[in-house]
C-alpha cells in the first residue's frame, strides 16, 4: 500500500468518536532521574544567527558582533576612525595647535594688509584725476557733473573686488591647515586692512602737490585733483567708533564669498586633503582578543580518518 492509502483491515477513528485518541495529549511523565524538561539538557540557541562568512566573538547580552575598540588599527586614533566597521578618511597633514594656527591666520592678515600699498597705487594709477576750478574759498568742480569721480570709484570696486578674491584663492591653497573659520577670519579681515592701505595711498599721490598750487593759484585756475572715493569711505559714530561703509567693503566681501564657495565645493568634510581609505582587514575583536582557531577543512574522499583518543 502506499503511503497515501489507508490499509483496509485497520479501522480509523474520527476524532468525534468513543476510544480516538486525544488530539493534545499529554506527555508522558518523565523517567526517574531523567531532568524534568525534556528540551532543558539541550543549550540555548544563540540569540545572532552569525553569517557563515562571519566568525568573530559576539556580545553576549545583545547578540551583536563584538567591534573592536575605536582607533586601534590607527596609532594615536581619537576614536573616529571607524563607524559601524568601515573606516574613515583621514586628513594627509595633521591638525595644527590652536596657538600656532591663530599666528598664521594673524600673519596672513598683516601680509594681506601690506598688500594694499600695491593695491593703491595701481588704483591711483588708472584712476582720472578730477579738473577743478580755484575758486575765494577753495575749488569748485570745472564741469557740473564731472565722470572722473565715478571712474575712480568704479576703478577701486573693480580692483578690491578682484583682490579680495585673489586673496582668499591664495589663502585656501596656501595655508590648507588653518581651512575653515581661521582661514575666513584672515582672508576678510586681511583684504579690509588693505582696502583701507589702499584707499589712503591712493588719495595722498600727489594730494600734497595739489595743495600747495590750490594755495598758490589764482582765483579761476585750472587744476587737477587727485583720485578719491565718494562711495566709501569711513564714518565716525559719536567721534569715537569709525563705520567703514560703501565700496571700502568690496574687498572683504569678495573674500568672503570666495572662500565660502570654496569651503562648500570641498570634496571633503575636514576642508583639507583626505586619505582615501584602502582595503583594510577587519578584526572584530580588540587587539588583545586572540583569535578564534580556523575551523579544519573536510577530508578528501577516500582519505583515512584520524586516529581517536
Amino acid at each position: 500500500m502506499s503511503a497515501d492509502t489507508p490499509e483496509p483491515d485497520r479501522p480509523g477513528h474520527r476524532p468525534d468518536e468513543p476510544g480516538a485518541p486525544a488530539a493534545w495529549a499529554e506527555p508522558d511523565p518523565p523517567a526517574p532521574g531523567a531532568p524534568a524538561d525534556p528540551y532543558a539538557a539541550r543549550e540555548p540557541a544563540p540569540p545572532y544567527d552569525a553569517p557563515p562568512y562571519d566568525t568573530g566573538p559576539y556580545d553576549a547580552a545583545t547578540g551583536a558582533p563584538s567591534y573592536g575598540g575605536a582607533g586601534e588599527h590607527f596609532p594615536g586614533g581619537t576614536g573616529l576612525e571607524y563607524a559601524a566597521g568601515y573606516p574613515l578618511a583621514q586628513p594627509v597633514e595633521p591638525d595644527l595647535p590652536r596657538g600656532r594656527a591663530v599666528r598664521l591666520a594673524l600673519l596672513a592678515v598683516l601680509a594681506a594688509t601690506v598688500l594694499g600699498v600695491p593695491l593703491g597705487l595701481l588704483w591711483a594709477a588708472l584712476a582720472p584725476d578730477t579738473p577743478v576750478v580755484k575758486v575765494a574759498d577753495g575749488a569748485i568742480y570745472a564741469e557740473p557733473q564731472p565722470e572722473q569721480p565715478i571712474a575712480a570709484d568704479g576703478w577701486f570696486s573693480l580692483l578690491g573686488l578682484g583682490f579680495g578674491v585673489l586673496v582668499a584663492l591664495a589663502l585656501w591653497f596656501l595655508l590648507r591647515r588653518v581651512r575653515g573659520p581661521v582661514g575666513l577670519f584672515a582672508a576678510v579681515f586681511g583684504t579690509f586692512g588693505a582696502a583701507l592701505v589702499a584707499w589712503q595711498v591712493g588719495r595722498r599721490m600727489g594730494l600734497a602737490g595739489y595743495e600747495r598750487l590750490l594755495e598758490s593759484a589764482p582765483v579761476g585756475q585750472a587744476l587737477s585733483k587727485p583720485a578719491d572715493l565718494r562711495a566709501g569711505g569711513i564714518d565716525w559714530v559719536f567721534a569715537v567708533l569709525p563705520l567703514p561703509h560703501g565700496n571700502l567693503l568690496l574687498p572683504a566681501f569678495g573674500a568672503a564669498v570666495t572662500y565660502t564657495l570654496l569651503a562648500g565645493w570641498s570634496r571633503w568634510p575636514s576642508l583639507r586633503p583626505e586619505r582615501e581609505p584602502g582595503p583594510v582587514e577587519f578584526s572584530w575583536g580588540s587587539a588583545g582578543t586572540p583569535a578564534p582557531p580556523a575551523a579544519p577543512e573536510p577530508p578528501a574522499p577516500g582519505a583515512a580518518a584520524p586516529p581517536h583518543g
